[in-house]
């Protein structure tokens, strides 16, 4: 199972406020556990929401809005993915994470859809599709 860990954002965070050397070398520890154990697939840090930009949809309509957003503990301040075998090894991974953010922070675990979540809507025509165009990332 693919999980995508949310790493929430904080007043910190959305100051543009970076981490110290300390806590990059904590972390990179970390992220180098879950490499060798074949857990992290993926993971990046996010800039500021003040350096984005949100697009809203009504019908055909599309507005778009430029940060900040708020509030901030709603915001993502960064994510992984990981493949784990349950959400409860995602979480026991999670717990073992040093604190992201210089105080009180945050992580969610949201689990990633897989092809057979979809159910008969999701065709094989549909699936073929889908597959030529991951080939086509990793080709990338």
């Amino acid at each position: 199972m693919r999980f995508m860990i949310l790493v929430k954002a904080t007043a910190d965070s959305e100051a543009g406020r970076m981490p110290t050397e300390e806590q990059f070398a904590e972390m990179g520890r970390f992220n180098e556990e879950l490499v060798k154990a074949g857990v992290m697939e993926a993971g990046e840090g996010l800039h500021p929401s003040s350096r984005g930009a949100r697009v809203r949809f009504s019908g055909p309509q599309r507005e778009v809005v430029d940060g900040p957003f708020a509030p901030a503990g709603e915001l993502v301040a960064g994510f992984w993915i990981w493949n784990c075998a349950s959400l409860q090894e995602a979480v026991e991974w999670v717990r073992r994470c040093p604190n992201p953010m210089p105080g009180d922070s945050e992580i969610e675990v949201r689990q990633i859809f897989a092809a057979e979540d979809f159910g008969e809507s999701f065709t094989p025509e549909l699936r073929e599709q889908e597959e030529q165009l991951r080939a086509r990332m990793a080709g990338q």
